[in-house]
């Protein structure tokens, strides 16, 4: 297990999430099912671990591809790109709003199925499959980034609004944004042997 990944992931994905669409889903869904918090918790922690560990793969995979220095190249534009998208605030599509559902079982399988399917194209999924080709550890990126998730989306899950009113989200990008963009600085100059 990379250590060193895992904290990595753990700390870049749960900075990138706040705000993120994906946690907006999360408070929706804590809004509109609020005795069901555990059935959400759940569904988030399933489809982020089948989502991410998809990513670091398909991440780790592509890097075998690579010659050392395009993937040198790629990462440190990607970890540099990653810094500047963060900055964008995210809202949440009209076409993810919850559907009915009743009981717990179809409230966990709803909220597997819309963040599963919301976190597909996503900041922190795309930063999911960088760190997968940069580390060794498709595990350590896999759990690292669904910790990371869970950070920033159960407490959002347990206090609603009141955890996102309370925190200052756009100075929370800026910090997120601006370790993507050093993550991104060292595998340039360095070739990563810093990060």
């Amino acid at each position: 297990m990379d250590f060193y990944g895992l904290l990595i992931s753990t700390g870049v994905v749960a900075l990138a999430e706040i705000g993120d669409k994906t946690q907006l889903l999360s408070l929706m869904l804590a809004a509109r099912y609020p005795k069901h918090a555990w059935p959400i918790v759940w569904g988030i922690l399933l489809a982020t671990l089948a989502n991410h560990a998809l990513a670091a793969y398909v991440g780790h995979w592509v890097a075998g591809l690579l010659s050392p220095d395009l993937l040198r190249w790629i990462l440190g534009i990607g970890f540099l790109a990653l810094g500047a998208w963060l900055l964008i605030p995210d809202k949440l599509d009209e076409g993810q709003a919850a559907k009915p559902a009743k009981g717990a079982w179809a409230i966990f399988v709803l909220t597997t199925s819309l963040f599963f399917i919301a976190e597909m194209g996503d900041k922190t999924q795309i930063a999911t499959i960088a760190l997968g080709a940069k580390y060794d550890s498709v595990l350590s990126v896999t759990l690292g980034t669904t910790l990371g998730m869970m950070l920033a989306n159960a407490p959002a899950v347990w206090l609603g609004q009141q955890f996102t009113k309370r925190l200052p989200i756009a100075w929370v990008h800026r910090i997120a944004a601006t370790i993507f963009i050093v993550l991104g600085m060292a595998t340039l100059l360095w070739g990563g042997n810093l990060t």
